[in-house]
């Protein structure tokens, strides 16, 4: 007889057999004459029955152990069976598992190695495993060819501030903020391509939806317009929101989140930059043209939607230096965010510059050394195209999802201004 998972039993299929079970301890109750365990595993928990088992006593929660017993359907218990146990084997006998009084957040994020298995983080953990992988299903459905790039860099994609510099070797360096500038690079070959993979950020920012490393997933397509690009992500949120929505009911439950709700179809409402700061002052806000969102703004911006919207035509001075003016008014950018209730910003993207006296324009207008960025000029002198592209926070997208209150329980070891422990 081999060992099967608690999924395997709480299907129904396997009432009065005999099985083997092994995990670990989540809780313990004890009886006069039978002591219950709950065992958990990587795919749920069940109640073990233990009479005359003088191996239950003894055990602690988060022993690890392996049981035989009988399969029983039991409406009182969890899943609505349990087993009653034949045998129990010790594994690891657990010395006493220190969550137990104390449930701070802080607390539990300086033991999140042991944090990680309880229930709330384990569903986390798969509803973010199951965005991953719907995100390369979309790209690969749309034909897009998943490429990397380096997380050393020589020069900043975003603002010079937010770099993480380090040591390398005898130069300067910095950690990536984004794959964009090489993604320009590589589209000359493969067109189309996407990458999901680590960014880093030195914001310091002290709120519920920043962290210093987050993942990031990133598409640069050549020939495409910043239409196309709102509609391409508009579409991957959607694909993304749908996949989790199929496969993840079970976890979605646990959070008391509809999956209907997260059934949401393109297009988003789109709202021009002006618009949105005509309605941001008539909401009382203290905003004028040129200001970037921030979070209270983006907030506001999306109360009472069920699904995100997008804002277009940010002005020049809010976005990076790569992002192409408006033609029709050179103040304004192609760029776009996808903005999501309660979570804000999921993603940033747009057309770039792809005329080469534009692009060296705009790096003397934002104080750059056109010298760490000869290779990316260089991109316009042999063939350049319009092109365009965006990134979309996994963590944000996430915590939007699953409704989870704070970012830093949407990645196994978060990392923030004030932590990189454990």
């Amino acid at each position: 007889m081999e060992f099967i998972h608690i999924q395997d039993v709480l299907k129904g299929k396997l009432e009065d057999k005999e099985v083997l079970l092994r995990g670990w301890v989540y809780r313990k109750r004890e009886q006069k004459d039978v002591i219950f365990l709950i065992l958990r595993d990587s795919t749920g928990i069940i109640q073990l029955a233990c009479k005359g088992i003088k191996e239950a006593r003894d055990v602690l929660v988060e022993s690890s152990i392996e049981v035989s017993g009988t399969v029983k359907r039991d409406e009182r218990a969890l899943g609505g069976y349990e087993i009653q146990v034949k045998d129990l084997k010790v594994v690891g006998l657990a010395e006493r598992f220190p969550i137990s009084k104390d449930l701070s957040e802080e607390f539990l994020r300086d033991v999140r190695h042991l944090w990680l298995r309880s229930q709330k983080m384990t569903k986390i953990l798969k509803i973010r495993s199951e965005v991953f992988s719907a995100i390369d299903e979309f790209f690969r459905k749309k034909g897009y060819i998943e490429v990397q790039s380096p997380s050393i860099v020589s020069s900043a994609c975003e603002g010079g501030s937010t770099l993480f510099e380090v040591k390398y070797f005898d130069k300067k360096a910095y950690l990536t903020q984004s794959w964009q500038l090489y993604a320009e690079a590589m589209i000359y070959a493969l067109e189309k391509i996407y990458t999901i993979a680590p960014s880093f950020r030195a914001e310091k920012s002290r709120t519920i939806r920043h962290l210093t490393e987050y993942w990031h997933a990133e598409a640069e397509a050549a020939w495409m317009d910043i239409e196309g690009c709102m509609v391409l992500a508009e579409d991957l949120i959607s694909f993304v929101c749908k996949r989790i929505a199929e496969k993840c009911k079970d976890e979605l439950e646990f959070f008391k989140r509809d999956p209907k709700d997260l059934l949401i179809e393109p297009p988003f409402e789109r709202k021009d930059y002006d618009d949105v700061i005509k309605i941001l002052q008539k909401k009382g806000f203290k905003i004028k043209w040129g200001d970037d969102l921030g979070a209270d703004e983006e907030k506001a911006l999306v109360e009472g939607y069920k699904k995100p919207i997008i804002v277009y035509g940010y002005p020049a001075k809010c976005k990076a230096f790569y992002h192409m003016p408006d033609p029709k008014d050179p103040k304004k950018t192609r760029s776009f965010d996808v903005i999501a209730p309660d979570v804000g910003e999921l993603v940033g993207g747009g057309q770039r510059i792809h005329d080469k006296e534009q692009l060296i324009k705009k790096i003397k207008e934002f104080k750059l050394d056109q010298k760490e960025y000869e290779w990316y000029i260089d991109l316009r002198k042999y063939g350049t195209i319009p092109h365009s592209g965006f990134g979309l926070g996994i963590e944000r997208l996430v915590m939007w999802i699953a409704k989870i209150p704070h970012i830093m329980d949407t990645i196994p070891f978060p990392r923030t201004i004030t932590r990189v422990y454990p």
